[in-house]
């Protein structure tokens, strides 16, 4: 499950992998976790071989429970102070450095390697699982999707976390390792006008589809797309 901020990957993939009895991976998490680890060492994100220098430092582990998703880094429970503004504000930062993602998609990788999952992110079916046998790409407004984070974020305005957003899509889609994309043979799904619980339902109906011997193939061009409804 890929797409950018505010698509609703976290509460669709969480949702989908209850339904399913699926384990679940919030990569996003992991880089937050490696951020917040930056930040408390006092390493200079300023300096791209700085962070780079120091990527294979920090234990992190992630829960891959849709219920209670965790995660540690150095044995320190991070779930809470990784979603901080602090580390919002220099995650695509961190994340762009290629040491930091080589030595995170190899653990990632790791994770899927143990059996069935849901994973969520920016380059799961791309550069994570690209042979996953249902990769989706979600995507929404940028108003819905500022709308939606900023009711998640106390004190925050719709404005506000629109222009972050614009800035954070930026910075994904342009950086040279891994920028997010959508991942051929991937189906791209609009939430814009869709409920969490029709969006779960469309998801649910791509992965009977695409698990059915009659729903293995590609449409033209190996991507589908299907639009908000009204």
């Amino acid at each position: 499950m890929d797409g950018p901020s505010g698509s609703g990957k976290s509460s669709v993939s969480r949702g989908v992998a209850r339904a399913l009895g699926l384990r679940y991976l919030d990569t996003g998490a992991m880089y937050r976790a490696m951020t917040w680890w930056m930040l408390e060492q006092g390493v200079d994100l300023a300096d791209p071989a700085a962070i780079a220098a120091r990527a294979g430092e920090p234990q992190i582990v992630s829960g891959t429970d849709p219920d209670a998703p965790a995660i540690h880094v150095d044995g320190v429970d991070v779930a809470g102070p990784i979603r901080q503004s602090d580390v919002t504000g220099a995650v695509s930062v961190v994340a762009a450095v290629p040491e930091v993602r080589v030595r995170l998609v190899a653990l990632q990788r790791e994770i899927a390697g143990a059996g069935d999952i849901v994973i969520e992110g920016r380059d799961i079916g791309t550069v994570v699982c690209p042979e996953a046998a249902v990769k989706v790409y979600l995507t929404a407004s940028a108003e819905a999707r500022a709308r939606r984070r900023s009711a998640e974020v106390a004190g925050s305005t719709v404005e506000a976390q629109q222009a972050a957003m614009a800035k954070r899509d930026t910075l994904d889609s342009t950086r040279k390792t891994d920028p997010l994309s959508m991942a051929d043979g991937a189906v791209e799904l609009d939430t814009t006008a869709l409920g969490l619980e029709e969006v779960i339902a469309e998801v649910l109906r791509l992965v009977a589809e695409r698990r059915s011997p009659e729903g293995e193939h590609e449409s033209p061009g190996g991507r589908d797309r299907i639009h908000e409804r009204t």
